[in-house]
């Protein structure tokens, strides 16, 4: 009763909407209106022919290939053709569940509590009466009945589309200019969108040969056709190589690693700075700094900070210096906890670990900031490092830490911040140089191995490009870059 009562109110709201422009009309007319018809002949196109459809390959269904031929009439003199005009003929089935669909967006609208811009008229007015005349817990329930009404109805388009030519009507689906030869038609997948087109259902078009003064013929009736879902996307065969062909140089070299191999890690000046200046700072009798940045536990870049933060609080139990790790967010706090824990208990030195280590100071951004910046300027640590993601705080940061007279480690993987910290940072770590670390420092073989494939991989597509590249000069040359060619 709701769905048929939802029905009638968009269709009162069409309804006076058309009489309020007809009164508008009426209201503009003149008096002096020459009512005496001017009967031209037209002279009508010839109808494009050969018109032939096919189901769009590798794609998720709901889509057609449309070609034909152009009309005699294309480009030829007064009677040239300007346009063509795509139809598409739907069973009265369709046209049913598209006014059950215009029900259900002027119900979603409501509960937005919005008139989608009309703030004034009828439309806007039925739209209020119906507001008040429905709680929002039935509207819900309203909007609910129509979306099951709407599935349930879509399941029978198949059959319905066997009453061809009986029982429906032709809709407009798009036009193109003269000269077009094709149409790609890429229905929507969602059955609670005016756009849907079933799959396996049998689908009829024509086109429209359309000429300046508004003359129009039509094509054959091309039909029926059907349109269907492929599992595998061909034009995405060189994806499938590229994965096989990571996934087999990490399985080797993860396993290389666990064998024991001395796999080569090329040397990163930050990594390799850490030692002394947790020497340095050791000498000097002052803490090392350790900042994770703003980020999430969830973003890689904290989780490659924690691995680094576990060799430098190992080293720091080695040497007995003081650490400090300001944290911004409560999660990151608790895994970063766990992490110096667990290093000093690898290190022999459980006891020195110190609860307050690792301590949470604040979630909004420049308070953080200047929280850490007093650590900075009261405590004058004699490292500080900064791995994870930064933002708009970074040159702060940094730039503080040169007052107190610090030596700087930096690494994040946010492009805007890096600038920033190679500037004002001893040494930076630049976007996965990060990722890299950790490797460098776990040791893990996973790590380790995932590492020397994308070594490798890297070098394979390089070689790739020089010699698509160089091939490419020759006529020979286009078969072989077309064999990388990726399209959706």
């Amino acid at each position: 009763m709701k769905v048929k009562l939802l029905i009638m109110v968009v269709m009162m709201l069409a309804l006076s909407s058309f009489c309020f422009a007809q009164d508008n009309a009426t209201e503009a007319g003149t008096e002096d209106t020459d009512t005496t018809a001017v009967v031209e002949s037209i002279i009508l196109p010839a109808p494009p022919g050969n018109l032939t459809g096919i189901d769009k390959p590798n794609d998720h269904g709901h889509a057609a290939i449309l070609s034909w031929d152009l009309s005699p009439d294309d480009g030829a003199g007064e009677n040239s053709v300007l346009k063509y005009e795509i139809y598409k003929w739907v069973p009265q089935l369709m046209l049913d569940i598209n006014l059950v669909r215009d029900s259900l967006s002027v119900i979603q609208r409501i509960l937005r509590n919005t008139t989608s811009g009309i703030t004034e008229g009828t439309q806007a007015d039925s739209m209020k009466i119906v507001f008040e005349k429905y709680s929002r817990d039935e509207l819900f329930d309203i909007r609910n009945t129509l979306i099951a009404h709407v599935k349930q109805e879509n399941t029978g388009l198949a059959e319905a589309s066997n009453s061809y030519p009986e029982n429906g009507a032709w809709l407009f689906v798009d036009k193109k200019p003269s000269g077009t030869k094709s149409f790609v038609h890429i229905g929507s997948k969602d059955f609670k969108s005016a756009g849907f087109v079933p799959d396996f259902a049998n689908l009829y078009y024509r086109v429209d040969a359309v000429t300046i003064d508004g003359a129009k013929s039509s094509s054959k009736v091309l039909g029926p056709i059907q349109t269907s879902g492929q599992w595998y996307n061909t034009y995405r065969t060189p994806v499938v190589f590229s994965v096989l062909f990571f996934t087999l140089l990490t399985i080797y070299f993860v396993r290389e690693a666990r064998k024991g191999a001395d796999l080569y890690v090329r040397p990163l000046g930050g990594i390799e700075a850490v030692d002394d200046a947790i020497g340095r700072a050791t000498e000097m009798g002052r803490p090392i700094l350790y900042v994770l940045g703003l980020g999430s536990a969830a973003d890689i870049a904290t989780i490659a900070s924690f691995t680094i933060l576990g060799r430098v609080a190992k080293k720091v139990a080695e040497y007995q210096t003081e650490l400090l790790v300001p944290t911004y967010d409560p999660i990151v706090m608790t895994v970063a906890q766990e992490v110096v824990k667990s290093a000093y208990l690898d290190a022999g030195r459980p006891d020195a670990y110190k609860e307050d280590t690792v301590h949470f100071v604040t979630q909004s951004q420049f308070a953080y900031v200047a929280a850490v910046n007093g650590i900075m300027l009261r405590e004058l640590p004699a490292t500080n490092v900064y791995m994870g993601k930064f933002f708009a705080e970074s040159l702060i940061l940094a730039e503080t830490g040169a007052l107190a007279g610090s030596i700087q480690i930096s690494g994040t993987d946010e492009i805007a911040q890096i600038p920033f910290f190679i500037v004002a940072c001893d040494y930076t770590l630049i976007g996965e140089e990060l990722y890299a670390a950790s490797a460098y420092l776990g040791k893990e073989p996973v790590l380790l191995g995932s590492l020397k494939a994308q070594d490798y991989a890297k070098a394979a597509i390089i070689l790739l490009a020089v010699i698509g590249v160089v091939l490419a000069q020759f006529e020979f040359g286009a078969a072989f870059v077309n064999l990388f060619e990726v399209a959706n």
